[in-house]
């Protein structure tokens, strides 16, 4: 398989994971405040919301890359 195919396998892949899940989260921590040896941190949690347009897109683009990456000439 060609690099246009594993590209195109893993746009498929990230297209149906985005369309199961939504999204993604992640943490992020924040220091605030140092007083002396003290450091009062804060943690917030960032929801990214994958919009359902993009996973079909990217699917169809993978697919794409695929059948064309199987073609010879």
């Amino acid at each position: 398989m060609s690099v246009k195919g594993y590209v195109g396998l893993a746009l498929i892949v990230l297209g149906v994971l985005g369309l199961v899940y939504g999204g993604f989260s992640y943490t992020e921590e924040k220091h605030d405040v140092e007083l002396g040896p003290v450091e009062f941190a804060v943690t917030e949690k960032e929801r990214i919301n994958v919009p359902i347009w993009l996973g079909v897109a990217s699917i169809a683009a993978g697919a794409g890359l695929l059948v064309f990456s199987r073609r010879k000439g």
